[in-house]
């Protein structure tokens, strides 16, 4: 595929330091994500549904309908990758991806492996140049179709 859109777009390593939308504790973490991607949805439903059932504190800010600006994000940006904030830290891609199994019950494990040396290298990468582009090239047909 020669699409030009398709690009890495990942941003530098590291978390980014994310302003809290007002009466947002430092301590709570918000999942930024695509409403309009039914992979996205479905994959949020389940995590929605773990945290409900297990009483972890997280919201859910779906880039549709969500204030960006206190993070720092416009919607395309938001719609290019996962993003997840905690303690007051932005994290995208994998990283946020980690992050997030992290603090469920049941996904921990998975977390624990997913960081591990050499399959965060592997995860990352098929994350920033194969999953993120494709679901990106996605929405921008479900957007194009939605303005037609």
């Amino acid at each position: 595929m020669t699409d030009t859109n398709m690009q890495n777009t990942a941003p530098a390593p590291g978390p980014v330091p994310a302003q809290q939308p007002e009466g947002a504790g430092a301590e709570r973490t918000t999942l930024i994500y695509n409403g309009t991607c039914p992979i996205c949805s479905r994959e949020v439903a389940h995590y929605r549904a773990k945290a409900d059932q297990h009483g972890v504190t997280m919201d859910f800010a779906d880039l549709h309908s969500a204030d960006l600006a206190p993070y720092g994000l416009t919607p395309d940006e938001a719609a290019r990758r996962l993003y997840l904030v905690r303690d007051g830290q932005l994290h995208s891609g994998y990283e946020a991806t980690l992050i997030l199994w992290s603090e469920l019950p049941g996904t921990r494990p998975l977390a624990r492996f997913a960081a591990l040396p050499g399959i965060r290298q592997i995860g990352t990468f098929i994350y920033d140049y194969i999953a993120a582009p494709a679901l990106y090239a996605l929405h921008r047909r479900r957007e194009a179709k939605k303005a037609a």
